[in-house]
């Protein structure tokens, strides 16, 4: 393998389902204008290899008329593609302060999911005040069949693992649980790896892949609530130096995960080739660590 290329050296396989964010399709700090259309990102999808989408607001949201809505569906059926989870609307994405009113307003979160076929929706909670709503709203969509989930993330309740556990344990809810994320837990100065993924195992819904190699001049800048501003430089998922991929792929292994991973890297701001280049690259470099397509076979 060239310097500089990760290569994935864990042995078990795992047939796990692979899925696309559309935020490929984003740059990483504007995440409402789409650089490449659905028709193009399910194409780049089909032809790199991947099993789903991961739906974000910058293609199809709670914004968008039913019509929209309806096409989408059918576009990605024609193509075989799944929606592997939807994230509705903006706030969300940009984790603002008004992100936890997703939980408030959950029925047309569940409209959409429900119209695109994804069995998951991400969620936003920012304060102890949100759990009660998330409780609510995770009722009203077991009542369709649909699990919520939050994405570890900085600047909210799910920064640390063990804010993370007591959040869930409060939500307690069956179809509540985590979007397992190593790169935010690595903003925040936490392990992320198999002892942490056991510890987070009951709660796992989907696993987000991002890489990223923190470093004090890095060219972004984030904060966090437990340690302040964090920087770091943005590497492709199948590059060297950055997020050990290794044991994530361990730390799922001894859980028996065998869900969905997704691809959550942002566009390159090189253009749309690059993008398009370093997500097949990426999907190249996951199957050889989570096995066969979910369809072979």
């Amino acid at each position: 393998m060239a310097s500089g290329i990760a290569s994935c050296r864990y042995d078990e396989r795992l047939f796990m389902k692979l899925s696309i964010s559309a935020r490929i399709a984003e740059s990483f700090l504007s995440k409402e204008a789409a650089a490449l259309s659905l028709s193009e990102l399910a194409d780049l999808a089909v032809t790199a290899g991947y099993d789903a989408v991961c739906m974000r607001a910058s293609q199809i949201g709670v914004h968008s008329p039913p019509d929209e809505i309806t096409a989408a569906r059918e576009l990605l059926d024609a193509r075989k593609l799944s929606v592997s989870m939807v994230t509705g609307d903006f706030d969300i994405v940009y984790n603002n302060d008004n992100g936890p009113q997703c939980l408030r307003n959950i029925r047309s979160h569940l409209d959409l999911a429900e119209n695109l076929g994804a069995p998951l929706i991400r969620t936003c909670i920012k304060t102890p005040a949100d759990i009660s709503c998330a409780r609510r709203a995770a009722d009203e969509a077991a009542e369709r069949g649909i699990r919520l989930a939050h994405q570890c993330h900085a600047e909210s309740l799910f920064e640390t693992p063990d804010q993370i556990v007591d959040t869930l344990q409060k939500i307690d809810r069956p179809n509540f649980g985590l979007i397992f994320e190593a790169a935010n837990l690595d903003e925040c100065g936490q392990a992320y790896g198999p002892e942490v993924i056991g510890r987070l195992a009951p709660w796992i819904f989907n696993v987000y892949l991002q890489n990223q190699k923190l470093c004090a001049d890095g060219t972004v800048t984030l904060q966090t609530w437990c340690r302040g501003p964090v920087s770091f430089d943005i590497l492709q998922i199948h590059e060297a130096g950055g997020i050990d991929f290794d044991a994530i792929f361990e730390g799922l292994s001894s859980i028996g995960y065998d869900g969905v991973v997704t691809v959550h890297q942002a566009g390159s701001e090189q253009g749309r080739d690059h993008s398009v280049s370093a997500a097949t690259r990426t999907a190249r470099y996951l199957q050889t660590c989570i096995g066969p397509r979910a369809d072979a076979g």
